[in-house]
């Protein structure tokens, strides 16, 4: 039985929860698209690798989940980390670096915000209302694309994925979501994010320039499911932190 855990890159952050592998074909766990939008993306490197992803959700702010900043339950220096801003292909983007003690951690959610040096890209705009049972959205990432060795084959071009919007009750995400709790449940319609996608945007379905980040993608099983924190339930929080 594959176990569900926080999906960062293993081999660059070894994470209480443990590391997990799955013996599933990657075509039929990680598949997805290669995605032809996201300005807000962005790539987490720590000591140069891949880590995580995150969003812009403002000119200094970098939304992703907290868990991608501990490394054997001890949080990782401001110095070892760097984001890949601006293209969709992260070998061409633009290095942004955390400002010093600049970034919040959410009490309620595993979410995190990062201050850095302003960065020219457009910013993701915020859902202001829940999520809806049924409603498709899409995952993006620069992470796993097989489920072997996660680190070996990190995407360089950013992907996505579809998913369905469940119940937060669902067998599916069993143990892992829960009514009235931060995080949404999601099942696999194409692909299922995996490691190096942790902190990514979970998006609504939209003309390109009208989607708005409702989720940030924190856990998977590698097959059928997915879950995010939700945006809407700490709204008040990011922006009580981002105009600072």
């Amino acid at each position: 039985m594959v176990r569900r855990v926080r999906v960062l890159l293993l081999t660059a952050l070894t994470l209480v929860a443990g590391s997990v592998m799955s013996s599933t074909p990657a075509s039929a766990v990680i598949g997805g698209s290669k995605a032809t939008y996201g300005p807000w993306a962005v790539r987490m490197l720590v000591d140069g690798k891949p880590a995580c992803t995150g969003t812009a959700v403002a000119r200094q702010w970098i939304l992703t989940a907290s868990h991608c900043f501990y490394e054997q339950a001890q949080p990782v220096a401001d110095k070892r980390i760097s984001f890949r801003v601006g293209d969709l292909d992260v070998r061409k983007g633009t290095t942004v670096r955390p400002l010093r003690g600049k970034r919040v951690g959410s009490a309620h959610a595993d979410m995190m915000l990062v201050k850095v040096a302003p960065m020219n890209v457009r910013t993701a705009r915020l859902s202001t209302v829940g999520v809806k049972r049924g409603q498709l959205v899409r995952q993006y990432g620069w992470g796993a694309t097989c489920t072997t060795d996660e680190s070996a084959c990190q995407s360089p071009v950013l992907k996505q994925s579809k998913l369905k919007v469940v119940r937060a009750n669902d067998p599916l995400c069993a143990g892992h979501t829960a009514p009235g709790g931060p995080d949404f449940c999601m099942k696999k319609v194409s692909g299922i994010p995996a490691g190096g996608d942790s902190g990514g945007p979970v998006m609504t379905i939209g003309p390109r320039g009208t989607e708005t980040l409702i989720g940030v993608f924190n856990g998977s099983d590698r097959e059928k499911s997915a879950e995010a924190g939700e945006v809407s339930q700490q709204l008040s929080w990011i922006r009580s932190v981002i105009r600072r």
